[in-house]
């Protein structure tokens, strides 16, 4: 993949989020939000950015596809292209479009690239505070442009820091997560977006963080991003987290140690 590629798509979601996202931010009517399902809202500003976005990156690679969460609301059957050959471009054009809605920050755009069905590149761009993470396969993780590595700077058990995103953990599973968490150092209640909690393992805000819900738009870039960087993004059961893949539970951690601990202390030995 010719480095290029990644500098294309950073300025394609720069261009998104200057054009339309944060123009919008805290702008919004009544109007240009909805519910698309149950507890699930989407805005203008979200349909506008993946249409731009998802323009663009078909541009970069004629004959590619393009799955965007907007796009699976209403076509679930895209979703059949993640394992399929080809170029296939993950969209999540407003990355906690909760927080966006009600005028709240963190929110990112984020995209990952496929190829035959293997996560090949991915970014994640944070309009506020302009941080950008971007990687190729086998050639690690930038940010802001410079190497980044998450390995090895990790404090000890008793002192990491990290997020465990409660809302969608069965009851008796939380309160056990939440009992383990005292063996850490702190954790956090989480931002509602997953986007923003990939960067802050990139820039050593916190070491871990643990999902329940991995759909692959909010995961295929970040866990990604995380492996490049020499970290680990693993189901409970400790396979790999691949975007295709069905099921629930996944953690995340800057290092296999960091994984292991976090694990033992929030799962169980």
């Amino acid at each position: 993949m010719a480095e290029p590629l990644l500098e294309e798509v950073g300025a394609l979601l720069r261009q998104a989020a200057a054009d339309i996202v944060v123009p919008l931010f805290r702008r919004l009517d009544d109007a240009d939000i909805s519910e698309k399902a149950p507890g699930e809202v989407v805005t203008v500003a979200d349909r506008k950015a993946e249409a731009l976005i998802s323009a663009g990156l078909r541009r970069l690679r004629p004959g590619s596809v393009v799955v965007g969460e907007e796009a699976v609301a209403e076509d679930p059957a895209l979703l059949g292209h993640l394992r399929g050959g080809g170029d296939v471009w993950l969209v999540d054009p407003v990355d906690g479009t909760s927080n966006f809605a009600a005028g709240r920050r963190p929110f990112a755009l984020m995209v990952a690239l496929l190829t035959e069905g293997v996560p090949v590149a991915s970014w994640v761009y944070d309009p506020l505070d302009g941080t950008l993470a971007s990687c190729r396969v086998g050639d690690g993780t930038r940010l802001d442009g410079t190497p980044v590595r998450t390995a090895g700077r990790e404090p000890e058990v008793g002192a990491l820091r990290g997020t465990a995103m409660t809302r969608f953990l069965p009851p008796d599973f939380r309160r056990s997560v939440e009992a383990g968490g005292e063996r850490l150092g702190e954790l956090l209640p989480g931002q509602h977006c997953a986007g923003r909690e990939y960067l802050d393992i990139l820039t050593g805000a916190q070491q871990f963080v643990l999902f329940w819900r991995t759909l692959p738009w909010d995961h295929a870039p970040g866990t990604l991003l995380v492996r490049e960087a020499g970290g680990v993004a693993r189901r409970f059961d400790g396979t790999d987290y691949h975007p295709a893949d069905e099921g629930k539970g996944l953690l995340v951690a800057a290092s296999e140690e960091s994984w292991e601990e976090v694990r033992a202390a929030l799962l169980g030995d």
